[in-house]
């Protein structure tokens, strides 16, 4: 049994409260779950559109208490464990560290197809979301496994042109995504995620830039992923798209690692001492360069 994968985010809520978001069947069906049913310390499930495989309950619980939840999670045949562990940080702030056994690693995950295979970037978003649900905050979004069309919007509360630098500046990019990245704007211009040292000619074009309204990248030979920004009542509405890829293999693995980007773009923006909630990222694979990270 191996453990590809480990991450740590820091929350400003006490440890009782993140306890009780983890286990308490109504409040996962606000940020993980479309369904979820819990009977502790014999039953914990959760399944529906908005969980890989989702079309039956595949979870077992191995233990709870006030600081740790382990369950064993059957993804693609093979039983995985996953582990949340709850540590206080100080008065009002906790630290959530999520670790899941029996993974891909990050080059197999990101060349192949399966559940287990979106688990990196599927926890990197549903942990945004347990944040953002505990310190009082609407969820950002929830990727629907069910649909084949890979499209959201959601409502910033920020001015359009903020917004947009924020996408196009890789210095200001690299803060809020958490990784390192180089962006020439213009159409033609190269992107690289990691920086032009760790990939200094990329696959990645700019095929479209409209300042303060939009950009369109082209991923290589397929996958084309497009921002649109306009304003909505002293706001931004961002309209994501990613196409490009087979219908009957949506890539989630890729979506969901730009929708946890799009969560944290959204408290980047509206909290005023933003930092970032990530203190760790640690997945098998992971090229050295490739991660930004802050002291904050």
């Amino acid at each position: 049994m191996t453990t590809p994968m480990r991450l740590r985010a820091r929350v400003e809520a006490p440890g009782k409260d993140v306890h009780q978001a983890l286990t308490d069947a109504a409040a996962m069906r606000i940020w993980l779950a479309e369904k979820a049913e819990v009977e502790l310390p014999t039953r914990y499930e959760f399944w529906g559109r908005y969980t890989p495989e989702g079309d039956v309950p595949r979870q077992r619980l191995l233990h709870v208490d006030e600081r740790t939840l382990r369950y064993t999670w059957t993804l693609d045949g093979q039983d995985t464990t996953v582990e949340f562990s709850i540590e206080d940080e100080g008065p009002g702030s906790s630290i959530i560290t999520l670790s899941q056994t029996d993974l891909p690693t990050l080059q197999e995950s990101i060349a192949g197809h399966g559940s287990r295979h979106v688990m990196h970037t599927y926890w990197a978003m549903y942990i945004a979301n347990l944040v953002d649900h505990l310190e009082g905050r609407e969820i950002t979004m929830r990727c629907d496994f069910t649909m084949p069309e890979m499209r959201e919007q959601v409502v910033i509360d920020a001015p359009r042109s903020a917004v947009y630098d924020s996408l196009i500046d890789a210095s200001k990019f690299r803060r809020w995504f958490g990784a390192n990245i180089d962006i020439e704007p213009h159409v033609g211009g190269r992107v690289a995620m990691g920086g032009f040292e760790l990939d200094p000619d990329p696959e990645a074009r700019i095929l479209e830039i409209e300042p303060d309204r939009k950009c369109t990248i082209q991923w290589g030979p397929d996958m084309v992923s497009s921002w649109e920004l306009e304003d909505s009542e002293g706001k931004t509405r961002l309209t994501f798209v990613q196409s490009g890829f087979d219908d009957g293999r949506p890539d989630y693995g890729s979506w969901l690692g730009w929708m946890s980007g799009v969560a944290e773009l959204r408290r980047f923006h509206e909290l005023k001492d933003w930092r970032p909630i990530w203190l760790e990222i640690d997945v098998e694979g992971m090229p050295e360069g490739m991660l930004y990270s802050e002291s904050r």
